[in-house]
């Protein structure tokens, strides 16, 4: 008797990783595994936590990675090649014909091995788009339109597209970008949002939350996350700057990343007083850390419509606070905060209109736009994006390609 196909999830960010393309990423693993056979190739050592352990769950396969600094460019770049190659001799291992392998892009290599193992034996692949390069290094300032490297980028991109069987966006606006490539076809692109990984619920504001403690009379203007090459920390410190005389409106600063280290040193430089940074919030504290914060800012350099969509921006939603967007109006983010009433969008750059932006949000009533915020997240609902995964591979296991 003849095996069944199974899917072989490659990824380098995976449980017990605490970030959240790990989360996402774990929970994936665990909903396909209820229905088939699942082996993951993670990048991620480590203890697995309880919620991946036991029957009907993955067999994870830990892939040799050497995780760099990402400040560290050349040595951050030499370790996630040497990781992407010993995960494509792995699925030339595991990969049998008519299996499914399902991966992200982080690091951006990755998904060009994915589909070339795929395609060499006989199985069918599918891509989580979170971010979308070349694109995203040039809107980071890292690589010219036009150049070479950005050029071999785009063809590696046709022949990649071309291969792969199934390509997920997480927001709307990635269509256009996607279907720019002329391999790519309609009917291969899945649009399926994140979702929060908190329940969603308004968290009161307290006075014992400890992160309130320093300034509990304060607007507090919450900045969270991996500050990455495609976020700006200039203009949330220009902003606090433009802000630093109004005494009731104060900035707490939590995560880590270039940005981060960048902000850092604005602030070491300068010595704001409506400044806080705060050391990373483990996940035990997330919840607390995110309902301490009257507002949150979400800040993208110029471009980021199609490239990426902040998947920090559900759980903001689910703890029901107010966000300022800094963003393109017609990026998936963006979208969704106009939809709903959710915020603010400023244009990037533009320091003055964050610091107005603020500023309006300390003086309005938050109520309505909490509540709203909180049902905006239930729409983002972890079930059916899971399930939504389980019907693509579904259709995987069964069809050659989806827009046949």
């Amino acid at each position: 008797m003849q095996p069944r196909n199974k899917i072989v999830v490659a990824s380098q960010h995976y449980p017990p990783d605490p970030g959240t393309t790990a989360a996402i990423m774990g929970e994936i693993a665990c909903r396909l595994a209820a229905e088939h056979e699942v082996v993951v190739l993670s990048g991620w050592p480590g203890a697995l936590p309880p919620s991946q352990i036991g029957p009907k769950k993955p067999r994870v396969v830990a892939v040799e990675n050497q995780v760099a600094d990402k400040a560290a460019l050349a040595r951050r770049g030499i370790s996630e090649l040497l990781f992407v190659l010993r995960i494509f001799v792995a699925l030339l291992r595991q990969l049998r014909r008519g299996d499914v392998v399902l991966t992200v892009t982080a690091p951006f290599m990755l998904p060009y091995a994915v589909a070339a193992a795929a395609w060499l034996k006989g199985a069918r692949s599918a891509l989580i788009m979170h971010d979308l390069f070349p694109d995203v290094l040039v809107m980071a300032g890292l690589l010219r339109p036009r150049s070479i490297v950005a050029s071999m980028m785009r063809a590696a991109n046709g022949l990649m597209f071309r291969v792969l069987n199934a390509v997920v966006t997480i927001g709307r606006d990635a269509e256009r970008p996607l279907l720019s490539y002329s391999c790519m076809t309609r009917g291969k692109i899945r649009f399926i949002p994140n979702w929060a990984t908190l329940a969603p619920g308004v968290r009161p504001m307290t006075s014992d939350n400890p992160f309130r403690k320093m300034r509990p009379a304060c607007f507090i203007v919450g900045l969270s996350g991996n500050l990455g090459f495609t976020h700006d920390p200039e203009i949330v410190f220009e902003a606090a700057r433009l802000l630093k005389d109004e005494a009731d409106i104060h900035f707490l600063l939590s995560g880590w990343g270039i940005g981060f280290e960048r902000l850092k040193q604005l602030q070491a430089d300068t010595n704001l007083p409506n400044v806080s940074f705060v050391a990373r919030v483990e996940d035990a504290e997330l919840e607390a850390f995110l309902a301490a914060a009257d507002l949150w800012i979400i800040p993208y350099r110029k471009d980021v419509a199609g490239v990426s969509v902040p998947s920090r921006f559900y759980n903001l939603l689910a703890v029901g606070r107010p966000v300022v967007l800094v963003s393109e109006a017609e990026a998936e983010a963006a979208l969704t905060v106009k939809e709903n009433g959710l915020g603010w969008v400023v244009t990037p750059g533009r320091a003055d209109q964050l610091a107005r932006a603020i500023r309006a949000a300390s003086s309005s009533d938050a109520a309505g736009m909490a509540q709203r915020a909180v049902t905006a997240a239930s729409q983002f609902d972890r079930s059916a994006a899971l399930n939504a995964y389980a019907a693509l591979v579904g259709e995987l296991l069964h069809h050659s390609n989806l827009s046949e």
